[in-house]
């Protein structure tokens, strides 16, 4: 089956077109109508080094640009699928608390042929958002690629199949120096099975202490995913990742607490397929601790009482419900601290079996994370 086809054929009301330069700043800004290169891209494709890449948009959404076909047409389809409106199918109901939130497409008046999916931005509500890009799976080329793809995926990271994950970009907070240190492909290439622990585990170090609070935040949310993966035979996931978010603002002393007064049994670490309830308890804990949302800081800034729709979105009445109910919680306790989202699905194809490859990976990923926990 021609990989184009695989999530269903995709009409395209306009021909999708890419850029093959940056513009200046200046011209840049009003070319996009408001919007800017991502400031926090940690990895992939980025605007103005790639042909196509990732923008902020003024109402706070990401924008990624489509990828040529068959790639962009097969992830905007995908999104779509997840989150139609008109669907009840369970599957795809919980997939999506696992998602950013999708507000269909965008583009510019100045270039109306080109695509952008508008999505949520997972690091918005946080103050100093330390952020890691992880691809998942034992292979990282879809079915439908050639021989010299293939051999070009294996060479990048030959370990992939062994480890079943690569980490592909880290932004980590360093309380000391209130500065962020970046880890690009470079550097998760060069992790083999003997650092892989002591590479992952740079992520949630901020100079001052092992980020514990983070790490069992991380686990509970990798473990719902890896439930989803286990309950479905429907998806085959390919150069997929997981983007890891967490507060890179907490209180080291309340933090420090609530590791002393939340142990882990030894036999927790061992049960990667269940929430376990001492990590929960910790959890739970751990969100007293920690730095609050910072919602109130951004609806004052302008931003989201702008009164022009952005031209060729939609998605409006959705966009603007989710931030009342963020709004609404921004003072709460309730409101996590990290966030751990499936990204990049333009590999995404129909299966009617589990999906190993990816299990493995996460498996794998929660096995480290476990032992990095018990340091």
């Amino acid at each position: 089956m021609d990989s184009s086809v695989a999530l269903g054929r995709l009409e395209l009301a306009r021909p999708l077109m890419t850029r093959g330069s940056c513009l200046p700043e200046g011209a840049q800004s009003a070319h996009l109508n408001g919007c800017v290169p991502l400031s926090h891209q940690v990895a992939g494709h980025k605007y103005g080094v790639d042909k196509v890449g990732i923008l902020q948009h003024p109402d706070g959404t990401v924008l990624k640009q489509l990828q040529p076909p068959p790639r962009g047409p097969r992830e905007m389809q995908f999104y779509s699928m997840v989150y139609a409106e008109d669907h009840c199918d369970p599957c795809l109901v919980d997939l999506q608390a696992h998602l950013p939130k999708y507000y269909g497409t965008w583009s510019s008046p100045d270039a109306p042929t080109d695509l952008y999916l508008k999505l949520e931005d997972v690091t918005r509500r946080f103050q100093k958002p330390c952020i890691m890009d992880v691809k998942i799976g034992q292979k990282s080329y879809d079915p439908f690629a050639s021989q010299e793809k293939r051999e070009q995926q294996i060479r990048k990271y030959p370990l992939m199949e062994e480890i079943g994950f690569l980490v592909l970009g880290m932004r980590v907070y360093k309380v000391g120096s209130d500065s962020f240190d970046t880890y690009d492909q470079h550097y998760g290439r060069g992790l083999v099975k003997d650092t892989i622990k002591e590479g992952l585990s740079k992520f949630f170090y901020n100079d001052d202490i092992l980020r514990k609070d983070a790490i069992t935040a991380s686990i509970l949310k990798v473990q719902k995913i890896l439930q989803w993966f286990e309950g479905q035979s429907r998806f085959n996931f390919y150069a997929s990742s997981l983007l890891f978010v967490y507060e890179g603002v907490c209180v080291p002393s309340l933090v420090s607490q609530t590791l002393r007064e939340s142990p882990i049994a030894p036999e927790a670490c061992e049960q990667n397929n269940n929430i376990d309830q001492s990590l929960s308890t910790m959890y739970s804990l751990h969100k007293k601790g920690c730095g609050r949302s910072h919602y109130q800081a951004k609806q004052d800034n302008g931003v989201w009482s702008s009164s022009q729709q952005p031209n060729g979105n939609r998605g409006l009445a959705r966009l603007e419900e989710d931030r009342k109910e963020s709004k609404s919680e921004a003072g709460q306790e309730t409101v996590s601290d990290v966030e751990v989202k499936m990204i990049d699905f333009a590999h995404v194809f129909p299966s009617d079996v589990p999906d190993q490859g990816y299990i493995y990976g996460l498996k794998n990923l929660l096995k480290v994370l476990h032992q990095i926990l018990e340091e």
